[in-house]
Formats: structure tokens, C-alpha cells, sequence
């Protein structure tokens, strides 16, 4: 079967010019806020949100998708997501989302950050009511019958039916030598057989005498279609809202994009904050600021709550909190 990958048209690359408009951190700020300011703001993530938390876009500037075997190159490349800690930019949302100002977050990545980011102040069903994930979770897997298998179990059961590479895994640990790790938890490898990899069957398929070794990380791949009741609850989340805010994110993937054009067509005031093209940018009716998040979206958030950054504690807890760790130019 071949799949293509979802890009940035062509035609809208060719078009895109280094001259964006001219716009300062203060002014980026300003407008941020306003826009925020009346609340209902439903928001769209992308992989560009959690860079600062050492995940390196598939797309953008530094971004790249390559994926030749992916069971292996997941086992090596869940750990550095699973140990990823929220940013700067998790934790205004965050604030954001605490606050009320944003009820509604949709995410395109599947690295449970946000979700990170609000753990000490909302449970696991608060969290999955307000945060919809898109394309899935990195932290759960599923067989090929629906059997939901925990990550971290999978992973333990991985290692113990590839000695061989769990002792790889652990000197790259002890090292500090990651490979290069995709949103998904894909690494790039180079050189490497893949055939020894052995992945164990589902237990609980073989309670019901029946063999089967296909699982995969509970998440969309490129070339499948997200469940319908996803695609229900995202469309109902847009149109539900007073305004939409999408953060770095080149809605390259139509799930995403589709959202976006469906909030145009309700006539629903639209900013995006993000570097680079996008593949929504020839769209009239969207407001784009070219900025990083982590430069403006706390001062944004000071801006939008006011005193309440001060008299909330967790709020002002918040917007102290998030690593700035982008992944370095050569890992």
C-alpha cells in the first residue's frame, strides 16, 4: 500500500515569502490577549508546541518525517517521549484552560503534555473531557481485536522479548546518546536489521486461544482515518466556540485543517501563532502572528487574567513552570 505523507501544498510553499509582516513581541502580546480576552476560545495544537520540550516537528523549518520500520524505531523512541516534560508554552495553556478562557483544546500530538501540564489540578476524565486528542495517544497500544494494552506494560513486555536491544536502549540511556526522536516516538536509525525484533503477542488474545502479534500504539498514522466520533466531537468543539486560536501548527494534515475551514465558514474570528508556512495561510479571514509561542504566550496570559495571575495560586504557579529545551541542531 503506499501512503503519502501530508505536506504544505507546493503552490502555497512557491508562494511564501521570508517578508512576513512586521510585528513586535509587545504588539504579538497585546493582540494575543484581546483576541483572548472574551473567552470560549477553542484551540488547536501542533507538533510545534511541544519543540521546546525536546520533540522535533515532523514539519516546519527543522521538521522531517522518515519511517522505514516503525515497531523497533518506537520501542527506542517512546522513552524520550514518555519522559518529555511540559513547556512554557503546555503551561500558559494550561492557565489558560484552568482559567476558563479556553474550554476546549484540541491537540494533533499525541505526546500527553498538556495533559502533563494540568495534571496536578484536574483528573484523568476532567482532563479527557476538555483536551481532545486528534490522532490518538503514544501512551496506550491496541491489537488488532481492540484489546487496550497500558504503554508502559507493552514496553516491559518489549524488553523482555528483545534482550538484545533493551541492553542497546539502556547504554544509549546511560550515555545520553537519544536518537532522533518524531512526535510519534519514531527514532531515526541508520544501519540497523530489524528482523530479530520480536513483538509479543496480546495476552489477552491468548486467553481467548487466539495468536496475535499485531499491536500498535493507539494513535493515527499517515494513511488512516481518525474514528468518527472524534471527528464528531472536534467539529461540535468548533462550532460550540466563540473564536478559534491554532499554535504551532502547519495544518498539513486535512484533520486539522478541515477544523479550521469549518471555523471560517461559521464566521468565526481565527489567529494564528506560528513560524513559518502554513498550509492555511491563502485563506481570507485568518490572522496570523509569525512568532514563537514561548516569546509572547506568557505575557499573553498575564495580559488576559490580570489580577488573577497573582491572587490564584496555581495560576501564578503556571506561568512559573516549563522547561525550554528545544532539541539540539545534530541530535
Amino acid at each position: 500500500m503506499r501512503i503519502s505523507v501530508p505536506t504544505i501544498p507546493q503552490a502555497i510553499l512557491s508562494a511564501a515569502t521570508s517578508a512576513a509582516q512586521s510585528i513586535s513581541p509587545s504588539a504579538a502580546v497585546e493582540r494575543i490577549a484581546s483576541f483572548l480576552a472574551p473567552g470560549n476560545v477553542a484551540t488547536i495544537t501542533g507538533a510545534g508546541v511541544s519543540v521546546d520540550s525536546g520533540i522535533r516537528a515532523y514539519r516546519g523549518v527543522k521538521g522531517r518525517y522518515l519511517n522505514p520500520n516503525y515497531k523497533l524505531r518506537s520501542y527506542l523512541g517512546y522513552t524520550p517521549v514518555r519522559d518529555a516534560l511540559p513547556n512554557t508554552t503546555h503551561y500558559a495553556l494550561a492557565a489558560l484552560q484552568y482559567s476558563g478562557i479556553i474550554p476546549k483544546l484540541i491537540t494533533q500530538n499525541v505526546d500527553g503534555l498538556h495533559q502533563k501540564a494540568l495534571s496536578s489540578v484536574w483528573n484523568t476524565a476532567y482532563k479527557q473531557e476538555r483536551i481532545l486528542e486528534l490522532h490518538g495517544s503514544l501512551h496506550k497500544v491496541h491489537c488488532s481485536h481492540g484489546h487496550v494494552i497500558d504503554r508502559a506494560t507493552f514496553q516491559d513486555r518489549l524488553s523482555a522479548a528483545n534482550p538484545e536491544w533493551k541492553t542497546y536502549m539502556d547504554e544509549l540511556e546511560a550515555t545520553g546518546q537519544r536518537p532522533r526522536t518524531n512526535p510519534d516516538g519514531d527514532v531515526e536509525l541508520e544501519g540497523v536489521a530489524y528482523d530479530s525484533f520480536r513483538v509479543p503477542e496480546c495476552p489477552t488474545c491468548l486467553a481467548e486461544n487466539r495468536h496475535n502479534s499485531i499491536l500498535k500504539p493507539e494513535l493515527i498514522f499517515f494513511g488512516e482515518s481518525i474514528r468518527q466520533d472524534v471527528k464528531d466531537r472536534s467539529y461540535a468543539d468548533i462550532e460550540h466556540c466563540s473564536g478559534l486560536f491554532l499554535v504551532g501548527t502547519t495544518l498539513a494534515t486535512y484533520s486539522a485543517f478541515r477544523l479550521l475551514r469549518h471555523a471560517l465558514e461559521l464566521k468565526k474570528p481565527v489567529l494564528m501563532l506560528n513560524i513559518g508556512p502554513t498550509r492555511a495561510d491563502p485563506l481570507p479571514g485568518l490572522e496570523k502572528i509569525e512568532m514563537s509561542s514561548r516569546i509572547v504566550m506568557r505575557d499573553a496570559v498575564r495580559a488576559v487574567l490580570g489580577s488573577r495571575v497573582d491572587d490564584d495560586p496555581i495560576i501564578e504557579r503556571m506561568l512559573r513552570s516549563g522547561v525550554v529545551q528545544p532539541p539540539s541542531e545534530d541530535d
